[in-house]
């Protein structure tokens, strides 16, 4: 008796040891091991340290990714937005006014002068600006030790996109800045396939107008573009630059005419010396539009390019 039980004893080891054996070599382990957990580096879209050469040609260098930032322009303001890194938003201009909830952001001032004792107040970690930024407030917040990029594209879709690109890596968030491009790049197709064998009538862009003077987009300026885009031929392809004659614009007597919607500016053109008597105003083809959606270069140019191709062609985008 004595040895049978100890023959069962060590049988029973082996058994207990074949069945640890078998456990470690089980489908589940394997299974853990296929699938290990990714380290958290891996999801990070920039690698920091970051250097960025900015619209002044300046080489800047970004230690790490960006949490506290001042945005001195509204078309960067919008970007951020757009890109869902709003979190990461301290401080914004006056003239930042999209989207609505922009507004619970502390403003530093204007565009060309805003408060820097405000700013450094912030402490941001980085500071972005655009086109209208002063040298001199460059100057003087570098010589806080504050860190500062400028970022303007030139005058057309590619100068936007690559602004919106570079915002988008700054702030980890390529992937969310290449979707925005490229659903940017659709809209802006879709509407020159549709306008692409239509006739193209003559559209006049007021920019300003009354006793200072006539100006708008002459056929050097990025709305210019936009206008040929949506399947319009801009009156004042005639010029170069913003300013024009009102001698000229009665000569002309486009076919369309487009003002912004803010203030009153409609009522005022239709009882202006000389616009009152074009046939567009006579007949009802001065139209408004958010101008924000042609003079910021930002995400929202797209569906500028769609507004204006509906007042141009509202045939096509019933």
């Amino acid at each position: 008796m004595y040895m049978f039980t100890n023959k069962k004893i060590i049988l029973l080891i082996i058994m207990v040891m074949l069945v640890i054996s078998f456990s470690a070599c089980s489908p589940v382990n394997e299974k853990q091991e296929e699938q290990p957990q990714e380290p958290q580096q891996a999801t990070n879209e920039t690698t920091y340290p970051l250097t960025i050469t900015d619209s002044h040609n300046r080489e800047v260098n970004i230690e790490s990714e960006p949490t506290k930032i001042v945005s001195v322009a509204p078309n960067i303001t919008e970007t951020i937005f757009a890109l869902e890194e709003s979190e990461k938003l301290i401080g914004r201009t006056d003239f930042c006014d999209y989207p609505e909830k922009v507004k619970n952001i502390e403003s530093i001032g204007s565009l060309t002068e805003p408060n820097i004792e405000k700013i450094a107040d912030l402490k941001p970690d980085l500071i972005i600006a655009s086109t209208h930024f002063n040298e001199d407030v460059l100057k003087k917040l570098e010589e806080l030790g504050l860190k500062v990029i400028v970022l303007y594209g030139e005058e057309s879709f590619d100068g936007v996109y690559d602004v919106i690109g570079k915002i988008g890596k700054i702030l980890n968030a390529k992937s969310k800045a290449d979707k925005i491009i490229s659903d940017m790049k659709v809209k802006v197709t879709n509407v020159q396939e549709k306008v692409k064998d239509v006739a193209r009538p003559s559209v006049y862009y007021v920019v300003g107008f009354g006793e200072y003077g006539d100006f708008t987009a002459g056929k050097d300026t990025f709305i210019n573009q936009m206008i040929e885009i949506a399947g319009g031929k801009n009156a004042a392809d005639d010029v170069e630059g913003w300013k024009y004659s009102l001698e000229r614009l009665i000569e002309k007597d486009p076919d369309i005419l487009i003002c912004s919607m803010s203030g009153n500016e409609k009522e005022q053109i239709i009882s202006a010396n000389g616009y009152k008597d074009l046939t567009a105003v006579k007949e009802g083809k001065l139209f408004e539009i958010d101008k924000n959606l042609l003079e910021r270069q930002g995400p929202r140019l797209a569906d500028g390019i769609e507004a204006l191709a509906k007042i141009i062609h509202p045939e096509l985008f019933k």
